[in-house]
């Protein structure tokens, strides 16, 4: 049949299952937009082309499937960079569409031009500019195939108009895809698989530390069946949260600058670290010399440039996640008890448990706040985070029960990620609650996305952990720039109730501690638009315990049970 390469293109996603795009539209992109007019493909119009690149990447970190998002040319495609780079370091699969001008009047400065794939070489999996509409299908099933092979993340596809209107005659690729010097990861090595049984048969101390690997390789039930037939406890990084369950006995929580002080306590007495699709990040490993002194190391990742980056290994294997943890769990036999470690374990959590102060002023603690969430939503909602304090209190304080239930931006840190990240994970997943736990300066940065969210009547509660400043820089420069609170107070700032009824939504404040159940009852019970709490909370509270900058995870700030 004759289609124009738009067309084409739509077809080849529906073949790829996508159901949902994110974009914006432009002049570059027109000749798409005027295909999805007539398209089953359900398409959500964000405000800000920035929000359609985190609302595909939430998408994908709570359905598993691939994210996908639209804009136009020039201003349209760079808005898009951020949030590409965001998923890029996460390892999110993405296919990023962008629209361009065309391909005559590509390199001679033409009004909305960018070299989008020179731009986003760095932070993509593989970029493609398609030149001829006879390429479109096989480039967008390569797209989808590296999006989500190996280890995943974006792609960007730049669409020149002139290819989008062409008409040609259109079949579907039915071979499978063969890209020269793109080998999918099969397989793994059995002989370090059983290098690495031994290591575990003959630890004392083990530690499983897991990463996001876990989630994007499905992969958790396989490290719930090693860390309960060997008795190993397990921590987290932020991207694992939800890999094993938070209240699980042999949970540690997360690690690192602002893990747990038993989870560090346990990496620095561990004599054996299982390192399982985690990536030995700095927030992670605090000063390198410092980490796991006494532990040999296992390191499971399908990524071989990961393995030996940051850390000497003892047992690499390269591979994917699930499949080797398998293959490991095969060949262990239940171990009974390891009583001497886990009650030192078991101690350490007692000692040192999570906890904070009462506020001097009797003003809302933000770490309240989050356990009253995971009380009302019984720890089964999909968490949203911005990115600063509110993030790591999220992170400590709600006990995550489930794989791809907690969406936030890891090593890019972007603020403004989490409310448009909470509308893709939304629309992804109808029937689950979504909450995005947000701090009073990043929300602000993709606040415009409130007309989406009511747009399409999506039910997300927005909780502002509102304490007027930019909090984690603010702890910062109190904690090691002797209280230079420089340009970090927000204190003007708009009334997010009054704002929020601006845009056809519910808005709630609250200033006091016997409110926060109520609100919290009632946005949980609105079914058909999105609820912004305010949550005016202690100033100058902290995260803690925290690990300094450049210091190592057994010397940790604050968090002491008073």
């Amino acid at each position: 049949m004759k289609l124009k390469g738009a067309e084409i293109l739509l077809e080849c996603l529906k073949e790829e299952g996508v159901d949902t795009i994110f974009g914006y539209p432009g002049g570059g992109a027109l000749p798409i937009y005027d295909a999805l007019y007539s398209s089953d493909i359900r398409h959500i119009l964000v405000r800000h082309e920035q929000g359609a690149a985190h609302a595909a990447d939430g998408y994908a970190r709570a359905t598993g499937r691939v994210g996908v998002c639209l804009s136009t040319s020039g201003p349209g495609a760079t808005n898009l960079v951020t949030g590409i780079a965001t998923a890029y370091m996460d390892s999110i699969p993405m296919v990023c569409f962008t629209g361009q001008v065309g391909t005559s009047f590509i390199g001679k400065d033409a009004f909305q031009e960018a070299d989008i794939t020179g731009i986003t070489l760095p932070i993509t999996k593989h970029n493609y500019l398609i030149e001829r509409t006879e390429d479109v299908a096989s480039i967008v099933k390569e797209a989808f195939y590296v999006a989500r092979t190996n280890r995943p993340g974006p792609v960007v596809v730049d669409l020149p108009k002139d290819v989008m209107e062409k008409v040609i005659e259109y079949e579907p690729i039915t071979e499978d895809v063969n890209i020269r010097g793109y080998r999918v990861m099969r397989g793994f090595s059995i002989g370090q698989v059983n290098n690495a049984v031994e290591l575990i048969k003959k630890a004392e101390r083990p530690v499983i530390y897991a990463g996001g690997g876990v989630i994007a390789s499905s992969a958790a039930e396989e490290l719930k069946e090693l860390a309960e037939s060997q008795k190993i406890p397990v921590t987290t990084t932020l991207m694992a949260l939800g890999g094993f369950p938070s209240l699980h006995y042999l949970s540690l929580g997360m690690l690192g600058m602002h893990g747990t002080r038993y989870a560090n306590y346990a990496i620095g007495e561990s004599d054996l670290i299982i390192a399982v699709g985690a990536r030995f990040d700095d927030r992670v490993t605090g000063r390198i010399e410092g980490f796991a002194p006494r532990a040999r190391i296992i390191h499971i990742d399908i990524d071989a440039a990961e393995i030996g980056k940051n850390v000497n290994i003892n047992v690499p294997i390269v591979g994917d996640v699930k499949e080797v943890l398998q293959a490991i769990n095969q060949r262990l036999e239940k171990v009974e008890e390891r009583p001497e470690w886990l009650q030192t374990i078991a101690r350490w959590k007692d000692e040192f448990p999570l906890c904070y102060p009462d506020s001097a002023e009797g003003r809302i603690m933000p770490q309240d706040v989050v356990e009253r969430i995971c009380q009302h939503t019984q720890g089964e909602a999909i968490i949203a985070t911005e990115v600063g304090q509110n993030q790591m209190w999220a992170a400590q304080y709600y006990k995550y029960k489930n794989p791809r239930s907690f969406v936030s931006s890891g090593g890019l840190g972007t603020m403004g990620y989490g409310f448009p990240a909470a509308i893709g994970a939304q629309v992804g997943c109808p029937d689950k609650k979504v909450v995005d736990i947000a701090g009073d300066g990043s929300i602000q940065m993709n606040i415009q996305e409130l007309g989406t969210a009511v747009q399409y009547k999506l039910p997300i509660v927005i909780c502002i952990l509102n304490n007027h400043y930019l909090g984690m820089v603010r702890q910062w420069q109190g904690l090691f720039y002797d209280k230079r609170y420089s340009f970090v107070d927000i204190s003007h700032q708009p009334d997010f109730v009054k704002l929020a009824e601006a845009y056809g939504a519910v808005g709630i404040r609250v200033t006091k501690a016997e409110e926060i159940d109520e609100a919290l009852s009632r946005a949980l019970a609105v079914t058909d638009c999105p609820v912004i709490i305010d949550f005016w909370v202690e100033r100058e509270a902290d995260v803690f315990p925290m690990v300094p900058p450049g210091g190592t995870l057994d010397k940790m700030l604050g968090g002491e049970r008073e």
